[in-house]
């Protein structure tokens, strides 16, 4: 048995690298924006599988940012010699040249109808973190994010529907879809691409420079295991290997957030790490939610800072006419999660990156605020 294993895992291998060897290699583009994403020739479409390129390293975050759904093959690669500069804090210091790309899809719903996406599925359909099989799923987007001398630049791409490539979107666009849950309940939406310009709202973490910088790859999010095509590994100690990155301590000794989903994680660690991944980047003292005074990454104390007994700078719909934008122990009575379950372009946040309701969030947010006690006290 232990060598059938063995012998199909060398299969396995050299099947990728021969799918790797028909590529050209990757090519950054220090100026300018490609028509194609295969211009870039870090992911492409060979035999009905979308592969990553020799040298592209997939990676995945603790605790993800909700977009509607989509799953997303996250990759990252630097030229030759290069590596990242450690930050306990912070977004790693990539050198010039680092091409990071994410790539969102859904799985095929049964109905086999193009536009019927699955809104859970078995993530071991997943091509082992070094491509995904396009018989199983639906490519929408992949978002390039390419360090320059300039800075970060980041260039949107939209797949075709024939799956073989994916063409520039400057401008973004609007692909009607249908989620299909598992027992046939079905949910039309609009998943949005954002245009180029939009890409700051996010990634601009100080608001006053508007430089854009990713999100994602920092020591909290990436500390933890992946399941690489030659088994599982911590990512930090995956990337020091392949010389992607110096300067790491070992996990143990470097921040990690929780898996919003891991049960055996602690109510409050999870809640954090779902709002530090879906609005920190805006809710911080440097970013474009700056003047709310509503601060929601990893950072902030559990006081005002974070919305407890916080009543809301500007008022309106966003409010729901409520007071607080936590009150412990009342979910019902707080704004914040009143506006993560619209789907109101006036009330809903975050205010880009989804057009449905992130209802397992939801109830995970609703249920930290009721775990809470002591209340707050309206002055009139």
């Amino acid at each position: 048995m232990k060598f059938c294993l063995r012998f199909l895992l060398l299969a396995y291998l050299l099947l990728v690298s021969a799918c790797q060897r028909n590529l050209d290699p990757v090519a950054f583009q220090a100026d300018g924006r490609p028509p194609k994403l295969s211009d870039w020739h870090v992911v492409e479409v060979r035999g009905g599988k979308l592969v990553l390129n020799q040298g592209v390293v997939p990676y995945d975050l603790n605790t993800p940012l909700f977009t509607d759904y989509a799953h997303k093959l996250r990759t990252i690669w630097m030229p030759k010699g290069t590596s990242a500069k450690y930050d306990p804090n912070d977004t790693f210091d990539f050198p010039v040249g680092t091409i990071i790309s994410k790539t969102f899809y859904y799985p095929r719903a049964a109905s086999g109808k193009f536009t019927d996406v699955a809104r859970t599925y078995d993530s071991s359909r997943d091509f082992a973190g070094e491509g995904l099989d396009l018989a199983n799923v639906h490519l929408v987007e992949t978002r390039i994010l390419v360090r320059r001398e300039s800075g970060w630049a980041a260039i949107p791409y939209v797949w075709k529907d024939d799956q073989s490539d994916a063409e520039l979107a400057r401008t973004g666009a609007v692909i009607p879809l249908t989620l299909v849950s598992d027992g046939d309940a079905r949910e039309d939406f609009n998943y949005v691409v954002p245009d180029e310009s939009q890409c700051a709202s996010c990634h601009a973490q100080d608001w006053v420079t508007r430089k854009i910088h990713p999100i994602g790859p920092k020591a909290r999010h990436l500390n933890r295991d992946y399941r690489y095509a030659t088994g599982e590994e911590n990512q930090l100690e995956h990337l020091m290997k392949v010389g992607y990155l110096t300067g790491a301590p070992s996990p143990a000794q470097a921040p990690r957030n929780a898996n919003w989903m891991d049960d055996h994680a602690s109510l409050d660690a999870r809640a954090r790490a779902y709002l530090d991944i879906n609005c920190g980047h805006c809710h911080n003292p440097k970013g474009a939610a700056n003047t709310t005074a509503l601060t929601l990454d990893v950072s902030a104390a559990e006081d005002r800072h974070l919305g407890i007994c916080k009543p809301p700078v500007a008022a309106g719909r966003g409010t729901g006419d409520h007071l607080f934008d936590i009150v412990p122990g009342a979910p019902a009575d707080s704004i914040l999660p009143y506006r993560m379950e619209s789907a109101d372009p006036g009330v809903m946040m975050p205010e880009l990156g989804r057009s449905t309701v992130h209802r397992e969030g939801v109830a995970l947010i609703k249920a930290w605020i009721a775990a809470q006690s002591g209340g707050c006290v309206a002055i009139h």
